[in-house]
């Protein structure tokens, strides 16, 4: 057989445990559920209490003489960080007539480019009217300064192609003088100068009329430009519905607020470390999950069937204590409540073969102030379980909480059964506590699981041997054993009950 040993499986943990993660924050849906609500009602409420400011809408047609069909958004970008400038916004309220400052007007509007040459302004204002105004003066003034300087552009390189022009038409001059000066008399070895002064008089010529052409086309241009930037979708004033508001910023809060809820419920269920699936709590506990009950009855159509895994765990628990003459004692870790009821059902089944006091423990003494009713079994505190006949049979129920006084626990029972709820107590209270137990030679029988997640699957029974799954195993603990038919001794293990239909693991 091939045994592993804890540092293997230890090795053999990953960092972080997937399923246990998803089954912590799943447990925890009230807390990232309340966030999502929380974010829903948040954005109804903005929409309500902040509704959007009235607001204007306008797109214009800009022209570009750099238009090209592959352009890729440049020119449209540039046209809307200029429309961002305090200049435009300047020209927009003098032509308002506005006392206000043009950094404070740039705030209230945007511009974002649709297309290469279709820009969409979006302005806000008092009302519908003062925002269709400011976005009317916004449009002209861009459509102004956009043609003022495609007019700029052009005067300045239609000026200087003229001025190369007349520097040409200066050394055309020069030229045409020396030959003027040459005779034709002249030695006819200066014949070569004279062809060369009639070549460059041709090219300067040629030169000057493409200078003259250019000139004329790149003042030819700018009428295009400036009768193609223009706007094109008249100011409008922008109609906002409440209810669709409101229902958009809903959705958002609730996505917002579900995505921080899941990411609170996944941080503090690995800062807390609590383990909630019944195989990590029976390896940390180092006993084997012998039953689970849920921690409230629950929806009506189940109590039923609480009820029936309630009876079945008394019914369990009682053989275990039938079959051995050590007193057995019922130890909870985050449900009180929970464990004296278990305590107080086992008692009334063991009443009928005798009597039964029950010695109550636990925090409050929960069970020794309640008002006893007709058929109740005898229950005392504590202190005054010494008092009690030594032929009744005794029931310890008690705690292993944080402050729980260790050395009393054996007064209780010396073996014992831990009613536990799932994702109560840290990994490191759990090793405190299967550590503490060990030190009072107290071994655990069994783990009773409370409040189980439904879709855990993982196998709570520890398959290492007893030797492992009852820590602090003495020799008391052999008198639980009973002989099989061959002579060998074989313990007696308590029923694992489950809370539903279904096999518990």
């Amino acid at each position: 057989m091939t045994t592993h040993t804890a540092s293997d499986s230890s090795a053999a943990a990953p960092l972080i445990d997937l399923q246990a993660l998803v089954v912590a924050v799943r447990r925890r849906r009230r807390l990232w559920c309340a966030m999502a609500l929380l974010g829903l009602l948040a954005g109804a409420a903005v929409a309500v209490l902040l509704p959007p400011p009235p607001s204007a809408v306008t797109k214009v047609l800009v022209a570009h003489q750099e238009d090209q069909p592959n352009d890729s958004g440049t020119l449209i970008r540039t046209d809307v960080a200029l429309l961002g400038t305090t200049r435009i916004a300047g020209e927009a309220l003098k032509s308002l007539n506005s006392p206000e400052k043009p950094e404070d007007f740039i705030q209230d509007y945007r511009g974002s480019g649709l297309t290469n040459n279709v820009l969409q302004i979006d302005v806000t204002g008092d009302t519908d009217a003062h925002a269709v105004a400011r976005a009317k003066a916004l449009a002209d003034a861009f459509v102004a300064d956009h043609v003022r300087r495609m007019r700029a552009t052009a005067n300045a390189e239609a000026k200087a192609l003229l001025d190369q022009r007349d520097r040409m038409r200066v050394e055309l001059a020069e030229v045409n003088r020396a030959i003027g000066e040459r005779s034709p008399e002249s030695d006819p070895t200066a014949s070569a100068t004279i062809e060369s002064l009639y070549a460059r008089r041709a090219e300067l010529n040629s030169r000057i009329a493409d200078f003259d052409q250019r000139a004329a086309q790149a003042r030819t241009g700018t009428p295009r430009l400036v009768a193609g930037t223009q706007i094109v979708d008249a100011p409008r004033a922008v109609q906002h519905s409440l209810p669709r508001t409101a229902a958009t910023d809903a959705a958002i809060g609730l996505a917002l607020g579900l995505v921080l809820g899941l990411a609170l419920a996944a941080v503090g269920s690995v800062v807390a470390d609590r383990p909630v699936l019944r195989r990590d709590i029976a390896a940390h506990l180092g006993a084997s999950v012998v039953a689970e009950l849920p921690h409230r009855s629950g929806r009506p159509w189940r109590r039923r069937r609480t009820e029936a895994a309630r009876r079945r765990l008394t019914a369990s628990l009682a053989r275990t204590v039938r079959a051995s003459a050590e007193p057995l004692s019922l130890l909870e870790l985050g449900c009180a409540r929970g464990t004296g009821t278990i305590a107080l059902a086992l008692a009334g089944a063991l009443a009928q073969e005798g009597p039964v006091v029950v010695v109550d423990a636990l925090p409050g003494r929960q069970l020794a102030r309640r008002r006893p009713k007709p058929g109740d079994p005898t229950v005392v505190g504590g202190e005054h379980a010494a008092a009690a006949p030594d032929q009744e049979l005794r029931l310890g129920v008690g705690s292993v909480a944080p402050g729980t006084a260790w050395t009393d626990l054996q007064y209780l029972g010396t073996r014992t059964v831990l009613v536990v709820r799932a994702g109560h107590g840290s990994t490191a209270w759990l090793h405190t506590v299967a550590r503490q137990l060990a030190d009072q030679r107290i071994p655990v029988i069994g783990v009773v699981l409370i409040d189980p997640d439904p879709r855990d699957r993982t196998d709570g029974t520890l398959w290492d041997g007893p030797d492992t799954a009852l820590r602090g195993r003495t020799d008391r603990s052999e008198q639980s054993t009973r002989q099989n038919g061959t002579g060998r001794r074989v313990p007696v293990r308590a029923a694992r009950i489950p809370d539903n239909d279904q096999e518990a693991r």
